[in-house]
């Protein structure tokens, strides 16, 4: 310690502990008696003022507060009497010269602090330490333009420019247009979504959001059944760029089918080919291609499990099976027990058991996905025009030339019923729901006729819940989306006839085909994507028109 510190602090020390001495020995002095004198009399209770309460509490604290910090101080300078003179004044070149006001290096160390509000029940000694503390710093410099809304232009954004709604709107504010998506998202949803509002819930008391569970894992069922959000008259849609746009084809495009797992289509064409394309609505990127020499795809379609392609030709007998994960194309060239000379129209069934073809003079052979065996054959009056599988994979409907549907089971290959399709002469086209509730059925007159599932099970003359007469040419497809919600139906001898049809209601949607498209020309094959929405058509043009729904999609 430097000699003039150590002469400074050490008559510090003196001089502070003789005056503690004195003040002890007064009280003695006054309360015991003088030299030779006779004792003081102590003053009566009753002339002793009480204390003040709340008073007396903050001066007994503001003594303890000094009383340590004495002996904190008194502590100190025994400390530093012992360091080397070197580490003391590092110490003040890096914490500064804080020896008499220890509380100081300790707000500077603990950095400001943001005053709260004084609670009433503090003391005054409480309220002046929190008033020592430095108030939040403003900020120096703030920039005007931060303050000044950002235009959006809404005219060269072609997404922007739909959610127009007159002309003077050629730019809005970020806030207005945060606003219109949010207007738009609620049109397309038919209101607030359910998520939305079990979120709020969640967030406004945390205690019921840990007891209340989610309804959506409360319970089990089919959640992809009809919904009453899918509002009818009008479709939101979007035309896409073609699936097969990566590889154009002029031939009819023969077979359009979506992956029951995957975001990809499958276009097969008259060309020999068929090819595999990832479908993102903007560039659709091609994934693979086969060709098959001399075989002219009549129809192709994927497993129930997505990893099989199974294709037939229009003049040949020949089964093939492209075996995606291995990537082999096995023939099949003869089913043992098949006797027909061509193998066109087939339908695999949705549990991936088995697979359906139909032959000449009624019959209809089924036969194991797995081994390609045949398993039964069943036949009915005249010509078979079309058939599919119920959606639990256990019934057959098959339409006849002669205007009758058959019902048949599988396991026991008997026929269950059979029904007069009203007003049918001559069938073409049939599809059942995949929620189980509706069978469609079309006939050359270009009728289609909506059943129950139920009364084609029971009544041999059953009353369609509503007849769909927006075509007058043969209908040659029927399909409906994995929901339920939509039938759509095309006919392949008559441009643009191709409408969607909004189920429970029965009604045609109005804006499809998109203000009369000359691009769709004659449709021959449709499907609906399992998930994102996408509807995808293939015309004689060897165009795969792809169309993207904004109910089901996530805009």
């Amino acid at each position: 310690m430097p000699p003039e510190r150590r002469s400074r602090t050490k008559p510090e020390q003196r001089t502070g502990s003789r005056p503690n001495r004195k003040i002890q020995m007064k009280p003695d002095r006054k309360a015991g008696a003088g030299p030779g004198g006779p004792p003081r009399k102590a003053a009566y209770s009753s002339q002793r003022k009480p204390p003040a309460g709340p008073r007396a509490a903050a001066a007994a604290i503001t003594i303890a507060a000094a009383e340590e910090s004495r002996l904190r101080e008194l502590n100190r300078q025994t400390l530093e009497e012992d360091k080397p003179a070197v580490e003391r004044c590092l110490e003040e070149l890096v914490f500064g010269d804080v020896a008499d006001n220890e509380d100081a290096l300790l707000r500077r160390l603990r950095g400001p602090r943001v005053q709260v509000q004084d609670d009433s029940g503090d003391s005054e000694v409480e309220n002046e330490a929190k008033d020592n503390f430095p108030p939040q710093k403003k900020p120096v410099w703030v920039d005007e333009e931060d303050e000044d809304e950002e235009m959006v232009d809404m005219m060269n954004n072609r997404f922007r420019k739909d959610m127009m709604k007159n002309a003077s709107e050629n730019k809005l504010s970020k806030n207005e247009l945060q606003k219109r998506l949010k207007e738009e998202f609620q049109h397309a949803m038919g209101g607030v979504p359910a998520w939305v509002e079990t979120n709020k819930r969640k967030t406004s008391s945390d205690d019921e959001s840990e007891e209340d569970e989610d309804d959506l894992l409360q319970r089990t069922g089919n959640f992809i059944s009809t919904s009453t959000s899918l509002p009818k008259g009008i479709l939101k849609m979007k035309n896409c760029l073609h699936a097969n746009a990566e590889r154009p084809t002029t031939a009819r495009i023969s077979s359009v089918q979506f992956h029951p797992c995957a975001q990809v289509v499958m276009v097969a064409a008259l060309d020999n080919s068929v090819s595999l394309f990832q479908v993102d609505g903007k560039t659709n990127p091609k994934i693979q291609s086969i060709y098959l020499e001399k075989f002219p795809i009549f129809k192709a379609r994927f497993s129930a499990n997505g990893e099989e392609v199974l294709a037939t030709s229009t003049h040949s007998k020949v089964l093939y099976v492209y075996d995606m994960l291995a990537g082999k194309l096995i023939p099949v060239h003869q089913v043992r027990g098949l006797k027909e000379k061509i193998v066109r129209n087939f339908e695999v069934s949705s549990d991936g058991s088995f697979l359906l073809i139909n032959g000449v003079a009624g019959y209809f052979h089924l036969l194991s996905m797995k081994t390609k065996e045949l398993i039964s054959s069943m036949k009915v009056n005249g010509r078979i025009a079309a058939s599919t599988f119920s959606s639990d994979s256990k019934k057959v409907y098959a339409s006849s030339a002669d205007g009758e549907v058959y019902v048949w089971d599988v396991n026991s290959r008997k026929c269950l019923n059979r029904f007069v399709d009203e007003g049918s002469l001559y069938g073409l086209s049939i599809a059942t729901s995949r929620n189980g509730q509706y069978v469609a059925c079309g006939s050359n007159c270009g009728v289609v006729n909506i059943y129950s599932q139920d009364s084609c099970l029971q009544e041999t003359n059953p009353k369609p819940i509503k007849a769909i007469m927006n075509l007058v040419t043969g209908v040659s497809s029927l399909t409906f989306n994995p929901t339920s919600e939509i039938l759509a139906m095309a006919s392949e001898k008559m441009k643009e006839a191709v409408r969607l049809v909004h189920l429970p209601s029965c009604t045609v949607f109005s804006n499809f085909p998109v203000f009369k498209q000359k691009n769709i020309s004659l449709a021959h094959t449709m499907d609906f994507s399992p998930r994102s929405g996408y509807f995808a058509l293939g015309n004689e043009k060897g165009r795969a028109l792809l169309y993207r729904l904004h109910h089901y999609s996530d805009f």
